[in-house]
């Protein structure tokens, strides 16, 4: 198991953003909406938005397409549905809750996706603050958030080169790539995925792998791919806790809780 109390301690980043006229946070939401995990996510090549608010017991994904809005929901499993987890009235309000944040969402980008990646830039250059430009007097939020400590790994330290990415498969997968230097690492050695009960890091070696032409042990490897999951696909990032409470700050839900950084 991974050693956790490797990890670095939590900070704190202030960011001022430009959040628009914010006309989701003047619609009512039933209490039983009021934390969900949201993610907004723009693909400019195809012209969508996409708005995905997710609950223990289901979730909604909305995406607008040159004007037109389409949504649907998710069971508590993840599975795509048209029939939603809780009673019509409800669902009702957050269809239309979702829809607007979504437009609000629409008319800020690039510029907002721009300042959020900037700022969470700053955070890793050690900065604490960040604040947007604004060519004209407009009302701008301060959003301040706790940002989670990764854990402290080395770098790769075997031959060649390696990378990661998501396969298919239960449990946020990914495989491990390993290539000769000066190649694209192309060949799977190892894989990881989150346990659903533990909610820990699993790992595996591939059968065939010849560790000595890797330059590192299959349990150093293991653990090393362990650690590199927990950063980049269990713990936060800056940039996605900045989306989360961006997205909570014009939906009119409440702040994100700060603890003691």
């Amino acid at each position: 198991m991974t050693d956790l109390s490797l990890r670095l301690p939590n900070t704190r980043l202030k960011a001022v953003f430009h959040l628009g006229a914010k006309r989701a946070a003047a619609l009512p939401l039933p209490a039983r909406f009021a934390e969900p995990q949201l993610f907004a996510d723009w693909e400019p090549e195809d012209g969508i938005s996409s708005l995905f608010v997710d609950f223990p017991d289901g979730g909604l994904h909305a995406e607008l397409r040159a004007g037109v809005l389409d949504s649907h929901f998710h069971t508590a499993a993840g599975e795509e549905t048209d029939t939603s987890p809780w009673p019509e009235a409800d669902s009702a309000l957050l269809v239309t809750w979702g829809a607007v944040l979504l437009r609000d969402f629409q008319e800020l980008i690039p510029d907002l996706l721009d300042d959020i990646s900037e700022a969470a830039a700053w955070h890793e250059a050690g900065f604490d603050l960040y604040v947007c430009e604004v060519d004209e007097p407009v009302q701008l939020d301060l959003i301040e958030v706790e940002v989670q400590g990764e854990l402290m790994t080395l770098p790769w330290l075997g031959a060649g080169v390696v990378s990661n990415d998501h396969i298919d498969g239960d449990g946020h997968r990914i495989a491990l790539y390993w290539g000769h230097e000066g190649t694209e690492p192309d060949r799977a050695i190892a894989e990881a995925w989150l346990d659903s009960g533990t909610e820990e890091p699993v790992t595996r070696a591939l059968p065939g792998v010849d560790w000595t032409e890797i330059g590192l042990p299959e349990a150093e490897v293991l653990e090393w791919l362990s650690g590199i999951y927990l950063n980049h696909h269990v713990i936060p990032a800056a940039e996605g806790t900045l989306l989360d409470a961006v997205l909570r700050r014009m939906g009119g839900l409440p702040d994100l809780p700060i603890g003691d950084a």
